[in-house]
């Protein structure tokens, strides 16, 4: 099985982490240590700020 290229880089995710409140989680047990909502709150902060960039160009 092939590992598909990632759609957000670190960065970007790390980013929203902070920006969501649960940086320090994913500091500390890093991404596997997230709850689903969460994943689902950095999904959807990524989808409209994707959104948003697209809007204003």
């Amino acid at each position: 099985m092939t590992r598909r290229k990632p759609v957000m880089s670190d960065r970007l995710k790390y980013e929203l982490a902070q920006e969501l409140g649960f940086a320090d989680v994913v500091e500390r047990d890093g991404w596997g240590g997230i709850t689903t909502r969460d994943a689902g709150r950095l999904v959807r902060a990524a989808i409209e700020r994707a959104e948003r960039n697209l809007a204003s160009q």
